[in-house]
């Protein structure tokens, strides 16, 4: 095997075959789906639950990282989530041979949640991204020296979890608060305890070195074959990095919705399955207790799937190495943006409507005569916690926007109109008009929504967990 830890081989077969050696991307991103439980807000129940938090494991990172680290800005929370592809106990039957190696992780993702709740961005650091590595303290307590340049994923392999987090601090001065580390069983098991987890295949796949065989069109996975899933390669999609990390992104959409549903947060035996089974494959930071845990969920009570963003970190192709990836001049932009976060819900003015977004229904008429603009508009009112459907077209168009609305429908209105910078006047249906149902016609002065949660502007590329799994990005 290669020496040099910034072009590692990895094992993407079970047992026998030492040959060929390819690529593997290991799918941690089941830490999302721990984390949507957390910040849901849906534990009501949290006594019941106290036993499940006794199975995670801890360790100290914070006495390998030392003090010098990025100030904390505000209130918003970072949380790093790692995959790990030990193969120790169980998970020895994905590569007997990597058994006595140190762990590595190509999943890196740092969860951003926004100061007040009810925002969330899922932020992925592709494997092959080409960086400054600084030194840090190796599992044995020796120093790894810093590296000019180097793989960030090699970080794992170096240091752990405390030598990723100094490496993503360094490039994006961005203060990581608790990380997340979690194996193949763990994602196997919480894909189990959701009830299976919803994706769409483009085309037939067959493919054996991922052990993927499934038609094409939707399908309910988990356990194996969610795992050969987000495993396999070459039988979707072209093959490359960012490619595979958009599909893979749809799928932790898809599982954080449903670990987020009423089926399962109402449900408290499907609850502590859930729980169970993600905190027996857990490892997190001593400071991250199950108190803290509790506060979370407090704060980002009301987070719906819409309001939930994965994007990837500003890159492209390295200069030095076309088959690597580098931050590109959006980087650190973006990183300030995260980095400054302050924004919280506002607090509705006296007189007016306290029915937050989250109990609006809005059906979206497009009136603009732009193509495509409901849609657009739908989805920034999700963002903003909207419950959003879109009408289509308008019977005809219109210079301006309006707000109509069904029998019982009029202090939910005005929760929309105050987001709406012309103002305008809501007015009853008369006819056409759904109870309860809050209809927007947006015209052609229509402009954009007054900013109520995150203000992390939207990224190119960026999915949401609420986006139709059989949807084209």
């Amino acid at each position: 095997m290669n020496s040099n830890p910034m072009y590692m081989e990895y094992v993407d077969d079970a047992d026998p075959q030492p040959a060929p050696r390819r690529g593997w991307r290991i799918l941690g991103w089941v830490c999302i789906g721990l984390s949507a439980v957390m910040v849901v807000g849906s534990l009501t129940a949290y006594g019941l639950y106290r036993q499940a938090f006794g199975n995670i494991s801890h360790e100290d990172v914070n006495a390998q990282l030392g003090p010098n680290r990025p100030k904390k800005l505000n209130n918003a929370m970072n949380i790093l989530l790692l995959g790990s592809d030990t193969r120790a106990g169980s998970n020895a039957k994905y590569g007997r041979q990597l058994k006595n190696e140190a762990p590595r992780s190509d999943t890196m993702i740092l969860l951003h949640l926004s100061p007040g709740g009810g925002q969330a961005m899922g932020i992925s650091f592709p494997r092959d991204l080409m960086v400054r590595m600084p030194s840090c303290k190796n599992h044995k307590g020796g120093v790894v020296p810093a590296q000019t340049r180097a793989q960030i994923n090699s970080s794992f392999t170096n240091g752990g979890a405390a030598c990723v987090i100094k490496t993503i601090e360094s490039l994006s001065n961005v203060r990581i608060d608790h990380f997340m580390q979690v194996d193949f069983n763990g994602f196997k098991s919480i894909t189990k305890a959701v009830g299976g987890v919803p994706v769409c295949l483009p085309k037939d796949v067959n493919d054996p070195k991922s052990g993927l065989h499934l038609t094409k069109g939707k399908h309910k996975i988990d356990g194996e074959t969610a795992l050969a899933y987000v495993r396999v390669r070459h039988g979707l999609g072209d093959g490359s990095d960012t490619d595979r990390i958009k599909r893979q992104q749809k799928f932790m959409g898809a599982l954080a919705s449903k670990a987020m549903s009423a089926g399962v947060l109402s449900n408290p035996k499907k609850l502590y399955s859930l729980m169970n089974a993600a905190t027996k494959s857990l490892t997190t930071d001593k400071e991250l207790t199950p108190q803290v845990m509790m506060d979370i969920a407090q704060e980002m009570q009301g987070m719906t799937s819409g309001k939930l963003r994965f994007v990837t970190v500003p890159s492209g192709p390295d200069p030095l190495d076309p088959n690597r990836v580098a931050l590109n001049d959006a980087a650190q932009p973006f990183f300030a943006a995260v980095r400054n976060d302050k924004t919280v819900p506002k607090e509705p003015k006296p007189g007016t409507s306290k029915i937050p977004p989250s109990q609006v229904r809005v059906r979206v008429y497009n009136g603009s005569g732009i193509d495509g603009q409901a849609s657009r508009v739908a989805d920034d009112l999700e963002s903003q916690g909207f419950q959003v459907t879109v009408g289509g077209n308008a019977p005809s168009a219109t210079s301006t926007t309006k707000v109509m609305y069904g029998s019982g429908a009029d202090q939910q209105a005005q929760t929309l109109t105050a987001l709406i910078p012309s103002a305008p006047q809501p007015a009853a249906r008369t006819t056409g008009g759904t109870p309860g149902v809050v209809d927007l016609i947006v015209g052609r002065n229509w402009t954009n929504l007054k900013s109520a949660g995150s203000g992390i502007p939207k990224q190119q590329g960026e999915i949401r967990a609420s986006d139709d799994i059989c949807k084209e990005s």
